[in-house]
């Protein structure tokens, strides 16, 4: 098992490898370390597809015997038992943070403000990975598994009419939250602002989560798996910088280095 990790591992950080190879070869120093990351993310995003489309079979398997009604009517039903007016009010209010209007706007305001501030393309470029990985998740996890929603008598209005399978709230919540967390993360060395950063983006995750449960919109299993495969695809996206990053100033420093030598052929 640990033979298998180490062998993907090492085929990862070549194929990242080859990316920067080619990418410095052909393209503009300026552009090298945004493509470097977004080509291998995209491969990222296609190998992510068939993950979701894998657990969307698995899913599939388990339901057929039942066994995920255990877990997923009583959660729902002690949601809905613990639901008050202002709660409700609150809670819906909150989960439109995370909705596929309201997401989008806010995370393109804070990465044009971090692009400003920090005079890098950066935060843009990593955004733009994050939502490769998003709307390939989305489709495949809802247009071709189609889970149905819980039943309209559990859900707190608006209703939703999309299928259920995975929770693209608590998916997109794991990666632009954690994409904004570890910019900041980065740009931040004082270690008590970093843990509250990291504090926080848990927090915003678990709770967008247990929102779409709470109105009745998901099952917790859809939100369950929104989560892990959010967390998958955020490591990626980190990974993939980390790699590239450390890869492309490796080379710099080599060529920096080969400037400063003299030339000795002619002596």
């Amino acid at each position: 098992m640990a033979g298998d990790a180490d062998e993907l591992k090492d085929k990862a950080k070549a194929a990242v490898e080859n990316t920067v190879e080619a990418v410095e070869e052909k393209l503009p120093e300026r552009v090298r370390p945004h493509l470097a990351i977004l080509l291998p993310a995209a491969i990222g995003a296609l190998v992510l597809g068939l993950f979701t489309l894998g657990a969307g079979e698995i899913y599939e398997g388990v339901t057929e015997n039942d066994d995920l009604a255990l877990l997923d009517q009583p959660v729902l039903e002690a949601m809905v038992a613990s639901r008050t007016e202002w709660l409700n009010t609150l809670v819906g209010g909150y989960t439109q943070i995370g909705g596929p209007i309201v997401s989008p706007i806010i995370a393109t305001i804070v990465v044009a403000i971090m692009c400003w501030l920090w005079r890098s393309w950066l935060p843009a470029t990593l955004m733009i990975a994050a939502a490769i990985g998003s709307l390939t998740v989305t489709f495949v996890g809802k247009d071709i598994i189609g889970r149905v929603r819980p039943a309209q008598e559990y859900a707190i209005a608006p209703f939703e009419s999309t299928p259920s399978f995975p929770s693209g709230h608590a998916l997109n919540a794991v990666v632009v939250g954690g994409i904004i967390a570890y910019l900041l993360f980065r740009h931040f060395g004082n270690r008590r602002t970093r843990i509250i950063i990291v504090v926080l983006a848990a927090a915003y995750a678990l709770t967008m989560g247990a929102s779409r449960v709470y109105l009745g919109h998901h099952w917790l299993t859809d939100v369950m798996t929104g989560w892990l495969l959010g967390g998958a695809w955020l490591a990626v996206i980190i990974t993939t910088h980390i790699v590239a990053a450390a890869l492309l100033q490796r080379r710099r420093a080599a060529e920096g280095t080969n400037r400063q030598q003299p030339d000795t052929r002619a002596n």
